[in-house]
């Protein structure tokens, strides 16, 4: 870890050393490093960074993820402008300035942010890199408009950023070489380490929430510096930021889902969607000369579904909720200006958003490092709700836990159905066959009805949700298919034979999910089945043979039903109960998933889960548990129905009787004397393990009080029992007892590797599940006949996991013994 906390100080370093090398020769008719050169270095290191910030566990609150984050995104952009400047597209000076003007001023306030939360959290190091950044910006904006300042400035600065850091990293490779005994001032980190986790337990939910808002900073500075006159013009020089911005913002929407907070996930990932349109309308110039259109009915839909997740997102933290009103704002003043972005109206709102994001960043900065909190009004709402009977918050660590158990990310469902409402309503423009990107639809149709969506279905399937993750994929594909052929000018005025058969065979792949839909339920039913009119209306425009006012019409259902899967999707993750019901399925399998109530599925990194699992299995239940190999069924020994349970669902073959699990060989003390003493060292020598040993059977099983269980472990003449080598089902047998144990599978198939595989082969014959994700391993247990020990012989019914020749030097180092 110390060494890789290094990376990200490193990286700034090597950038900013790049940086001050430029600036110092930039008077010379030719600089050191060429632009083209300079701009492709940055974007290696931005991507360094952004590898840093991530890596970099932020719970313990340090700053260092935002600040490498937020320097990646900087010189990202800013390694872009100086690509396009090497080239000649950006032509002279006043264009080299009004492209990274923006991009710098936006930085330097944010940089500064960073710096003061730095100071008053005594992060010095990482404070004094980011003012030094903060100032070579500053000073590179001023000297861009007055040329008497010069540039020795701003190569100063990011000196100083670049000894900072290599004094950092000399620090840190001091302490490793030394093995901790030698470290400079301000590289300790065992005691920032420690002082951060004392610190940590009031931190904010989202740890990447204030880099989020910083990159809504930076897309609102491109637009809010022309209304202030500090940029004379928007252009294509000026995009870099905003698709640097849109891109990141998209990464920043992916680790909120990863950090459990789906409702500023979908708030980033709405404004992604604006920073991309904003980027394609400065684009446009490039071919046609008059300004995009942007189109009204699709922008009131969006401030519509801004001002929802506001409301939403202000009864977890009322300054976010209050915060998301200005991007409502936003979308109906590009809706009543004819002009859309290159208007006075929305960059009058682009500065608002630019002042209100940074502020919530500072707040959301301070909260996540210091130990005193500024209030954000969390506790106002819990209060109010608390006295409501009708609506009651979901919280908790488990409040976006999947139905197949563990998963890393929140629920994208809400982003998923929010981006079928915004492409639907986008296909409402009719535009014009003749100049198609003279309209703005692109941007919606394609990054939210097909980037984002497609970022919903790879979470769904994340989370064991594979038929609704297929469903979105595929709506996803269609979307970017259809709205770049027919809003990008690719289609024409005919249509091919070609194109017809592509939609028939979306056609072909929609009417099976509709046909499983039918088993999920109403609402996903409903959905799939008006999506196959959008479908149909591009197949009937294919063949020529599209009736007036039926794509709009099928477009406008298809919205509805979205906007509906949207609203409940949302109440669902925000309050408990069914607020917007999705009902029932309309077709009930007979099989597995018929039963009213669903299968547990418990995540095993928690001990109350294990309790639960203990609970179950005492009341006379089946479970399904991880283990140091295979997942496996168990029930409780002193549970005689339970054991016949587990042994009638398994149909259960003569040859493959169950098992016997303990946790220590202290459940087997008071029967020692039955053992031979070369058998219970190789018992002692042999486990914890994947190794099972076959024992006589014999009056030592009495002591496990099998009672009635007796007669359905092993066989009549001997017994398999083995001590697991893992620390969640040892201690579920110290909760419960000695457990019986059989694969969770049918006889006679595949060895069960994934806690889904669990339910999706026993059905409701398990009675719950203990989820831990992949097994470690995926062959089972050796299992060695140890019923001729005491002869000097051992055999082998199986050989798994454990070799035989280990098997054997175990029980060669038990004979010497």
């Amino acid at each position: 870890e110390s060494l890789h906390s290094c990376i990200g100080l490193l990286g700034i370093s090597a950038g900013s050393l790049l940086l001050a090398v430029h600036f110092y020769s930039s008077p010379r008719a030719a600089p050191l490093i060429p632009s083209t050169a300079l701009g492709v270095l940055l974007l290696i290191l931005s991507a360094l960074l952004a590898y840093a910030g991530i890596w970099r566990r932020p719970q313990n609150g340090s700053l260092l993820p935002s600040l490498c984050l937020t320097i990646s995104v900087f010189w990202c952009g800013y390694g872009v402008t100086f690509i396009l400047a090497g080239h000649g597209t950006l032509g002279d000076t006043d264009d080299l300035r009004d492209a990274v003007v923006p991009g710098l001023a936006t930085f330097t306030l944010a940089l500064l942010l960073i710096a003061v939360v730095g100071f008053l959290c005594r992060e010095p190091l990482l404070a004094v890199v980011s003012a030094a950044t903060s100032l070579a910006t500053a000073h590179d904006v001023a000297a861009r408009h007055s040329s008497a300042l010069g540039s020795s400035a701003v190569a100063c600065n990011y000196l100083v950023v670049c000894l900072v850091g290599g004094y950092f990293a000399l620090g840190r490779i001091l302490y490793f070489l030394t093995k901790g005994k030698i470290a400079l001032p301000g590289t300790d980190l065992a005691k920032r380490k420690a002082r951060e986790q004392s610190q940590a337990t009031g931190g904010t939910m989202n740890p990447f929430a204030a880099t989020g808002l910083i990159l809504n900073m930076l897309s609102a500075g491109v637009f809010g510096c022309r209304l202030l006159g500090i940029t004379s013009k928007l252009f294509m020089g000026q995009v870099p930021w905003l698709w640097a911005a849109g891109i990141y913002q998209i990464g920043i929407c992916i680790l909120s889902y990863r950090a459990m907070d789906v409702l500023m996930a979908t708030a980033f990932g709405f404004t992604s969607i604006l920073k991309f349109a904003g980027g394609y309308c400065l684009l446009s110039p490039a071919w046609q000369p008059e300004e995009p259109s942007l189109p009204t009915p699709f922008l009131v839909v969006f401030s519509i579904l801004f001002a929802v997740l506001a409301v939403f997102l202000a009864l977890q933290s009322p300054l976010d909720g209050l915060y998301l009103l200005v991007y409502v704002a936003s979308c109906i003043a590009l809706a009543c200006h004819p002009r859309g972005f290159f208007g006075g109206g929305p960059q009058g709102v682009a500065v608002a958003i630019f002042g209100a994001s940074a502020l919530v960043t500072l707040i959301h900065l301070y909260n996540g490092k210091a130990s005193a909190k500024i209030p954000t009004g969390k506790g106002a709402v819990k209060a109010l709700l608390a006295r409501s009977s009708s609506l009651k918050l979901r919280e908790g660590s488990d409040v976006h836990a999947p139905y197949l158990g563990y998963s890393k990310y929140g629920d994208a469902e809400v982003l998923a159905f929010a981006c079928s409402v915004l492409a639907s309503f986008a296909l409402t423009s009719s535009g014009d066959l003749q100049a198609p990107l003279a309209t703005v639809v692109i941007p919606w149709v394609v990054v939210a009805g097909g980037i984002l969506k497609l970022l919903g279905g790879s979470v769904a399937f994340a989370r064991g949700k594979t038929l609704e993750s297929s469903a979105f994929i595929l709506y996803a594909v269609m979307w970017i298919i259809w709205g770049l052929t027919r809003y990008g000018g690719l289609s024409g005025t005919t249509r091919s034979f070609h194109a017809v058969v592509g939609i028939a065979a979306f056609l072909l792949f929609n009417g099976f999910i509709v046909f499983c839909t039918l088993f999920l339920n109403i609402t996903w039913f409903i959905y799939s089945l008006t999506f196959m009119l959008v479908a149909l209306s591009f197949f009937l425009d294919a063949i020529h043979s599209l009736p007036a006012g039926y794509d709009t019409a099928a477009t406008l259902i298809f919205g509805l039903v979205s906007f509906y899967c949207f609203l409940s999707a949302l109440s669902s993750s925000t309050f408990e109960g069914p607020c917007l019901p999705m009902g029932g399925p309309i077709v009930q399998l007979g099989g597995v998933g018929a039963a009213t109530t669903k299968c547990l599925h418990l995540p095993a990194r928690k001990a109350s889960s294990v309790k639960r699992i203990a609970d179950i299995l005492r009341s006379g239940g089946t479970c399904g548990i991880p283990t140091d190999t295979v997942y496996v069924l168990v029930a409780a020994c002193n549970r005689p129905d339970a054991v016949e349970k587990a042994h009638r669902s398994k149909r259960q073959a003569q040859d493959r009787p169950m098992s016997l699990w303990i946790s220590s060989l202290k459940q087997l003390e008071p029967a020692r004397h039955l053992f031979t003493p070369l058998l219970w060292d190789f018992m002692e020598a042999a486990w914890p393990s994947p190794i099972s040993l076959v024992l006589p059977r014999g009056e030592w099983v009495d002591f496990l009080e099998m009672k009635d269980s007796a007669k359905y472990v092993g066989t009549p003449q001997s017994v398999a029992i083995r001590i697991p080598d893992c620390s969640v089902t040892t201690h579920l047998i110290d909760l419960v007892g000695p457990i019986v144990v059989t694969s969770a599978n049918p006889t006679g198939e595949a060895d069960t590797t994934h806690h889904n595989q669990v339910y999706a082969k026993l059905g409701d014959k398990v009675d719950a599940v203990l989820c831990d994700g992949p097994s470690p391993e995926n062959i089972a247990s050796t299992v060695v006949d140890c019923t001729k020990i005491d002869s000097g012989n051992v055999g082998f019914f199986r050989v798994g996991i454990i070799p035989k020749s280990q098997v054997l030097q175990i029980l060669e180092q038990v004979q010497k013994k």
